[in-house]
């Protein structure tokens, strides 16, 4: 199915399923749209209008099935699948990413972590063995995996990015605080954590914004 979901409304989606996920674990059969609007914070025009992507109308005096639109959320967000991604720079965020167990939750796997630190190579992290960074492009071919999750020092970032590029992976998240470029069809998303941080340093200096 080719869904071209909004970016602002593909982002909410994964705020939607937790909402769901607990109404539902505290026996819930229906939800309306207001009820899941306080959840995630915004109002019931924007839950509609969100879940309309779906085809997971609502019906009047009754809401939202939870068991059906917890299904068409998972369809949607790929969470039936499962996905295996590599995690390049096995340093301290690297290695906390690598062991983060909310991943799995949503399907993905960390099958392995790539450095050129001598005395990290050859080891393991949990049960993910850790590779010397030339060994990058033949795991990726064998192994055919999409993601590539970058946590390397901002002056190498290219390099590994290109590196998993050639090999043939789909999808790069970029933990680098650096700008980085791909080629068209590449999928990228940068999370620059000094941004988020400086963000909110600003607003609790300055108060935050009003709507």
């Amino acid at each position: 199915m080719n869904m071209r979901i909004p970016k602002p409304t593909l982002e909410r989606l994964p705020l939607y399923h937790r909402a769901v996920e607990s109404f539902m674990a505290k026996g819930r059969e229906a939800i309306s749209s207001q009820e899941l609007g306080r959840e995630i914070g915004v109002d019931d025009y924007q839950v509609r209008k969100d879940l309309s992507w779906l085809g997971a109308g609502g019906r009047p005096g009754y809401g939202y099935d939870t068991s059906y639109l917890l299904a068409r959320l998972e369809e949607v967000l790929g969470l039936t699948r499962e996905h295996t991604a590599v995690v390049i720079g096995a340093g301290h965020l690297g290695s906390a990413l690598s062991q983060y167990s909310g991943f799995r939750r949503y399907g993905l796997q960390i099958l392995a972590l790539f450095d050129r630190d001598v005395t990290k190579v050859g080891k393991y992290l949990g049960d993910i063995p850790i590779f010397d960074i030339r060994e990058l492009g033949r795991i990726i071919k064998e192994q055919q995996i999409p993601l590539a999750i970058i946590t390397v020092p901002a002056r190498e970032a290219q390099r590994v990015v290109d590196l998993a590029v050639e090999a043939g992976v789909k999808a790069i998240w970029n933990f680098a605080p650096a700008s980085i470029q791909v080629p068209p069809g590449i999928i990228l998303r940068n999370e620059d954590l000094a941004v988020g941080l400086a963000t909110l340093s600003h607003y609790i200096v300055y108060g935050q914004p009003s709507d």
